[in-house]
């Protein structure tokens, strides 16, 4: 499934629009930026409670379909000015981690 597929099931706010035909292949939840460098991997949305510009040096690194901020956390305007750069997708979603995951999860991702 892609991301366009994702958001068709889970409806979630796209606040940067990067490659939503990217495919993806798992989730990844962390909040501590040098484990999920160490155990993300490419193709995954990483849900995170994070939403400084660091994540989207880390979601460039790792090569994730998307970076879902859940919880309602307000994105910092740095934060959305380098994802665009990047071309990341970056989503948000007033829902918790665990919910959004089992979502995710539910759909055989």
């Amino acid at each position: 499934m892609n991301i366009n597929g994702l958001l068709e099931k889970i409806p979630m706010k796209v606040v940067v629009r990067g490659d939503l035909e990217q495919e993806v292949t798992g989730g990844y939840i962390s909040d501590l930026l040098s484990h999920v460098m160490a155990n993300g991997q490419e193709g995954n949305v990483w849900i995170t409670l994070q939403s400084h510009q660091n994540i989207i040096a880390v979601g460039s690194l790792i090569n994730f379909a998307a970076i879902i901020v859940a919880c309602g956390m307000p994105i910092d305007k740095n934060t959305i000015e380098k994802a665009e750069k990047e071309g990341i997708t970056l989503l948000s979603t007033d829902e918790g981690i665990y919910e959004i995951a089992g979502k995710i999860n539910s759909l055989g991702i």
